[in-house]
């Protein structure tokens, strides 16, 4: 079964397209748009057991950091670069962006949104970080560096000059239009440099 997030990527991208996904993970998505798609991708990921279970995948991908590791591509070499759950792992996300979108037409990013529904009644009547299907890590285990909501991320764009192509929405495994901020689990964006 495909995961959606993973779906709704898949039909944004075009067919044939180069792709270059930071923070592949096992290359999951980097498989499905290469048997779906036909896209021609490339990853990068800092973990080794991931780095080997994408190389099994037949993945081309290269065990590094992305906050280091995109200067050595040229400007616009990518049609697409994918940011999906890995931006709030990163410690320089207005270099990453910047980097994005300089060596990719269009950057899709993937974001978890700390500040959806669940997420809100936990912390207020229970007072503790809260814990749910979609954030499934405790405060002193969790990859997440930085805790943003996807108005969060809208305003930033908007700060920094980046243009919103697109915007899908996420919450228990369907897509939701209303009240994205306060229902959505997640959000899928498709910027540019406008």
């Amino acid at each position: 079964m495909i995961r959606l997030d993973y779906e709704i990527i898949a039909n944004i991208i075009e067919p044939g397209a180069k792709v270059l996904d930071l923070g592949c993970g096992d290359g999951e998505l980097l498989t499905l748009l290469r048997e779906k798609k036909g896209c021609r991708g490339t990853g990068i990921e800092i973990d080794d057991g991931e780095v080997m279970r994408a190389i099994e995948k037949g993945v081309s991908v290269s065990h590094g950091d992305i906050g280091r590791d995109l200067d050595v591509y040229a400007d616009k070499r990518f049609d697409y670069v994918i940011l999906n759950e890995s931006l709030q792992q990163i410690i320089n996300i207005e270099k990453i962006i910047d980097e994005a979108l300089r060596v990719g037409r269009y950057v899709i990013v993937g974001i978890p949104n700390f500040c959806h529904i669940r997420a809100r009644i936990q912390l207020f009547f229970h007072g503790r970080v809260p814990v749910t299907k979609s954030l499934p890590y405790k405060w002193y285990n969790t990859p997440n560096l930085r805790f943003l909501s996807l108005r969060d991320f809208r305003s930033f764009c908007c700060e920094k000059g980046v243009k919103i192509e697109k915007a899908r929405y996420l919450a228990e495994g369907q897509e939701v239009s209303l009240c994205t901020n306060l229902l959505a689990d997640a959000g899928i964006f498709v910027l540019s440099r406008g």
